[in-house]
């Protein structure tokens, strides 16, 4: 009965779990990664069920065999002792017959009236011997008996045992089922939560005011540092490695610009390289950024994306002597820096430092993207710019079968702190010798290590 019991809830657990898939539809990925944890819950249970069924019936049998058992060797003990008292019994009967021949020929009786005595001497032993084969015969007959009801008993656990194998078959092939189910829904997911088809790659990349940036893309967000600019080139170099002739484009969100050693780093990087690498600015991009963006062979910009030239900033320390050789490295990296800018302009540098002063006193030179474009900052101006790189669901699962693309973001390496005056602000990384910041800080947000 408990076989069967544990046989119909495990039955019945199925037919449970058939009709609750049948019944619900998820609508959503986590009503999917619900559904799942509840049949990988329900599974674990018909598993364990199934196993507490088979470990029943073997002790059930073990049962029944120590049974059987036991009665044979009852059955074997009690045909021993019957034979014993039979033995025991004839050696009496020998002796009293020697002592009755004794008897006999010492009192002269007649063979008839001894064996007529013995008779009636015997007679009781006789009964007794005649009660001790009917006992034994009726013991044999009893454990025959047993042993009949007992391989029934088994041959019926077999067959029980039997189906049970096969309702447990039947439920392996339902769970491989729904896992099977489970593995296609989930596959069904991911393709739904990427773009199926293959990027195509062109060597214009720009027509009619849309601007199309393929994967072969490269972001530059916050300040530049030594780490964006090993970033940068990294994947400059592999790009190159996969394919020399389409373009790579080089997206600036925000960039207030940084390291010059970093950045030019960028350009020469940018200049060497086989397949073009074009920069896109879609919000802010000043003094190094600013002068990547122009230096590149071929510069995109919203039309309201800002850009913002303007001179070298630095602080001085040590004795005069040694902050006039410092203004001296600061005055070669400008010209060396600056130069190729106002040259694109088609100005020489001291009008380039000019027109920035008369543009705004502080020397910050800022203009939307189509001012700038006059300016010869940018090349072109994208009213639309598309990406294509987002082949996969930014709302999706980011394990496995959904990597988010990489993103250079120097910023997210700098923690933001407080002073105590309560105004956020970071601190950028130590300069290496000989190396500068080139950046727009006006709020003082950005700090140079103490």
């Amino acid at each position: 009965m408990r076989i069967t019991f544990h046989c119909l809830v495990a039955y019945v657990s199925v037919v449970v779990l058939t009709s609750n898939l049948r019944a619900q539809a998820p609508a959503s990925t986590s009503d999917t990664n619900s559904a799942n944890a509840e049949l990988k819950k329900k599974q674990d249970q018909l598993t364990l069920e199934n196993s507490l069924a088979d470990l029943q019936l073997k002790k059930d049998l073990a049962k029944l065999t120590a049974e059987k058992q036991r009665l044979e060797l009852e059955n074997s003990l009690a045909a021993q002792k019957s034979a014993a008292e039979l033995l025991s019994m004839q050696t009496e009967i020998d002796k009293l017959t020697k002592q009755l021949d004794l008897t006999a020929k010492r009192t002269a009786m007649t063979e008839a009236e001894r064996r007529k005595r013995l008779d009636e001497e015997f007679a009781s032993d006789r009964e007794k011997i005649e009660r001790l084969r009917l006992s034994n015969d009726l013991a044999s007959v009893e454990l025959a008996y047993k042993t009949r009801d007992m391989s029934q008993r088994e041959q019926e656990l077999r067959i029980k045992a039997a189906e049970l194998a096969t309702q447990s078959a039947e439920l392996n092939m339902q769970l491989a089922k729904l896992n099977t189910d489970l593995d296609l829904r989930e596959k069904r997911d991911q393709w739904k939560n990427r773009v199926n088809r293959d990027i195509a790659y062109t060597k214009e990349p720009f027509k009619d005011g849309v601007l199309t940036i393929s994967d072969r893309r490269i972001s530059l967000n916050g300040p530049i540092m030594l780490e964006t600019a090993d970033f940068i080139v990294e994947r400059i170099d592999y790009f190159n490695n996969q394919n020399r002739e389409y373009p790579i484009f080089l997206v600036i969100d925000r960039s207030p610009g940084g390291s010059v050693m970093a950045g030019y780093k960028i350009l020469k990087a940018m200049a060497g390289s086989p397949a073009p690498v074009y920069v896109v600015v879609k919000s802010f991009a000043a003094s190094m950024a600013a002068g990547i963006t122009t230096l590149a062979q071929k510069s995109y910009a919203y039309p309201n994306a800002i850009m913002l030239h303007h001179q070298i900033l630095s602080s001085s320390f040590g004795n005069l002597t040694q902050q006039k050789e410092q203004l001296k490295e600061m005055e070669e990296w400008w010209k060396r820096l600056a130069t190729p800018v106002a040259g694109k302009m088609g100005v020489g540098l001291d009008e380039f430092i000019k027109q920035m002063y008369s543009n705004r006193s502080t020397g910050d030179w800022q203009e939307f993207g189509d001012g700038a474009r006059k300016l010869k900052w940018v090349d072109e101006i994208a009213e639309t710019i598309r990406e294509e790189s987002y082949d996969r669901n930014p709302d999706g699962s980011s394990g496995p079968g959904f990597p988010r693309p990489a993103r250079a973001d120097a910023s997210s390496a700098l923690p933001e702190r407080v002073d105590a005056n309560g105004r956020r602000y970071v601190l950028l990384p130590r300069l290496e010798p000989v190396d500068c910041y080139y950046m727009y800080n006006p709020d003082g947000y950005y700090r140079l290590t103490p």
